[in-house]
């Protein structure tokens, strides 16, 4: 017998509600059952950050949560940082700096940054790379990362 829940959950402004199964992730739910295939899935153990995404406004691993516990909860997934074809200051910083080559652990940090730069919008160096340190990128030497992140801070303060 299937254990499901019905879920109501706003993802980037958008409120849904679907039936998820208790044992399903919520990243497994973002993808599969709402089509925010942005949240990237990597290790499935919380260690790679490619599945991070804000709940709540905090950075959380989706593949570490379950569905039913985003229940009445504000999810942003990296869908919902440009306005429509336009990149925001962060996402176009990535794309200035080269913070992406191949791309599968970008949605994780673009949300990780984005989280920080709202916490902190005048990080220091040691600062972001603290914040960067969750995420694992296995092509850009993360030099390209900070640079991004420092240039969106920069651009938020003028």
């Amino acid at each position: 017998m299937r254990d499901v829940h019905l879920v109501a959950v706003t993802v980037n402004g958008t409120r849904h509600e679907v039936a998820v199964e208790a044992r399903r992730t919520l990243a497994d739910v973002l993808r599969h059952d709402l089509g925010y295939t942005g949240t990237h899935l990597g290790c499935e153990h919380g260690i790679c950050g490619a599945c991070t995404v804000l709940v709540d406004g905090a950075p959380t691993r989706s593949c570490l949560v379950f569905g039913v516990q985003a229940d009445d909860c504000e999810v942003e997934t990296v869908e919902g940082l440009a306005d429509g074809d336009e990149l925001n200051a962060l996402q176009q910083a990535f794309s200035d700096r080269h913070g992406l080559q191949c791309g599968f652990c970008t949605p994780g940090f673009l949300m990780l940054a984005t989280a920080l730069l709202r916490e902190n919008p005048d990080p220091s160096d040691d600062e972001i790379r603290d914040a960067m340190a969750s995420n694992l990128c296995r092509c850009t030497g993360y030099q390209g990362i900070l640079e991004a992140v420092r240039q969106a801070a920069e651009a938020g303060r003028t």
